[in-house]
């Protein structure tokens, strides 16, 4: 049996006032929803309320969930909503998975690159819009597929695509001066 499908049980247990059903739900996703919520506000209180919150939200709106989404993916909308700041540091810059073609740490010039590139990345994701800066997150950062950002962010798949494609050059285009690459590359 799947994640998704104990899930789907755990909830159908809920919403037929099981609490301890509810419970395992939130043991299993607190961290991983609290440590997606730090990568978009920076305050650790806030996180640990948001967080809170979207437990809150999802027990209360449990009756109206019909698995068309993952449980995770429905709670994440529910913990959704503006950040009050970035929340990206030099460490989450430093994530993304081409990050780690792009330096090399075995020199001090290396290691300089590095911390470059990463401050770069870390200033390009301040600088990009809400929508654009969420969906690549999720995307780089938390591996969801297309689908379930589409799911999460409440827009078709299309619209995510263009925003993670947007945020990309975006980023790119403030690489492009530090890795000496032309316009027609992307890194």
């Amino acid at each position: 049996m799947g994640d998704r499908e104990v899930d789907q049980q755990l909830v159908e247990r809920a919403q037929r006032g099981d609490r301890r059903a509810f419970e395992l739900l939130v043991a299993k996703y607190q961290r991983k929803l609290a440590r997606l919520l730090s990568r978009l506000v920076r305050d650790p209180a806030e996180v640990e309320d948001v967080t809170q919150e979207a437990f809150i939200k999802a027990y209360r709106a449990l009756p109206s969930f019909r698995g068309d989404s993952a449980f995770y993916t429905w709670l994440y909308r529910m913990g959704r909503r503006a950040p009050t700041s970035t929340g990206f540091d030099n460490e989450d810059a430093e994530s993304f998975e081409d990050a780690e073609q792009l330096r090399d740490s075995a020199t001090p010039e290396g290691e300089l690159i590095g911390k470059q590139i990463a401050a770069t990345v870390n200033r390009a994701l301040e600088q990009l819009p809400d929508d654009l800066r969420t969906a690549i997150t999720l995307r780089e950062i938390e591996g969801l597929s297309y689908e379930e950002i589409a799911t999460v962010m409440n827009c078709p798949i299309g619209t995510v695509r263009s925003r993670i494609f947007r945020a990309r050059e975006s980023i790119a285009a403030e690489l492009r001066p530090l890795l000496g690459t032309d316009e027609n590359r992307r890194w």
